[in-house]
């Protein structure tokens, strides 16, 4: 069994079964939660693996080179483990998953048998289905640089190297009001100019949506309220008073670059690459040249 220790080695080979299995989740917000087949918790590297949750995995398909290791899980939600508020917030999308065998009467024995991510995650009938995806998946993703006029970064990553902490860039306050479930009203807030933070990002900073982040469609500003509308509700309630951050909006132009972020020498886009109309361009007799622009 590769990578498990002498330990359990040692204890295989005497036929016993003083084995089980224990799961580690760590969402994406840093999050921890241990599951365990066996009928008391275990604990190990920081982590309490708790017994009688109901999770349990099906048979795990490994295999070599860079195929995609995969598995299934089930449990039962419950608002001790895994909550149904919390999967439909998609606070699970993505978690890492670490599965291992374990002696329980020793479980520094013990071998690391899986380690992948959530994929697709079904509810039904007070349970939840998750398939398990290995390390290879990620592999599977179309990868490298795509040449188009618009900027291919994203605010604030590395790649644009921009510093939304600069003062007038970011916005953190209560929302005054909620209508619609996807439009937040905030009172005043007219330091800004309006559509400021269109196409920018929401974070909810407390409430039972903390965490989860939106799109700002629209940004307008009118007779002393500001409104911020979401592409799409947040897959979680949001109320008045709840804290919430937004963050200026890019449309990924050369001259929001300029203007607004003072931040060309990051701009990730070629704007003057020649458009569909230039490969179709040719040169007319007497008239200005087809398409646009010199072909001398």
């Amino acid at each position: 069994m590769s990578g498990a220790s002498e330990g359990l080695l040692a204890h295989l080979q005497t036929g016993t079964s003083e084995v089980a299995r224990c799961w580690r989740v760590t969402r994406a917000d840093g999050a921890t939660y241990g599951f365990t087949d066996h009928d008391v918790a275990l604990a190990f590297e920081g982590t309490v693996f708790k017994a009688d949750t109901g999770l349990s995995a099906a048979a795990l398909s490994q295999t070599t080179g860079l195929s995609v290791d995969n598995t299934e899980a089930v449990g039962a939600l419950s608002d001790a483990a895994i909550t149904e508020a919390d999967i439909l917030a998609g606070r699970f999308d993505g978690a890492v998953v670490e599965a291992w065998l374990v002696n329980w009467s020793a479980p520094e024995n013990r071998a690391l048998q899986f380690k992948g991510s959530f994929g697709e995650l079904e509810r039904q009938g007070g349970a939840f289905q998750v398939e398990l995806r290995g390390l290879a998946e990620p592999m599977n993703r179309p990868e490298g640089r795509v040449f188009q006029k618009p900027c291919s970064a994203v605010l604030g990553d590395a790649a644009c190297g921009f510093d939304l902490a600069i003062s007038g860039y970011a916005h953190e306050g209560a929302v005054t009001r909620i209508e619609e479930d996807r439009v937040l009203v905030f009172a005043g807030l007219d330091e800004f100019s309006p559509r400021w933070f269109e196409r920018g990002r929401l974070t909810v900073l407390s409430g039972s949506a903390q965490g989860l982040i939106g799109v700002i469609k629209n940004d307008r500003y009118a007779g002393g309220a500001r409104r911020v509308e979401l592409w799409e509700e947040l897959r979680a309630e949001i109320a008045a008073g709840d804290t919430v951050r937004l963050e200026a909006g890019c449309d990924k132009r050369l001259e929001t670059c300029r203007l607004k972020f003072s931040n060309i020498l990051n701009f990730q886009g070629f704007p003057d690459i020649p458009g569909d109309d230039w490969v179709m361009a040719y040169p007319g007799r007497g008239s200005a040249p087809k398409g646009g622009g010199s072909l001398r």
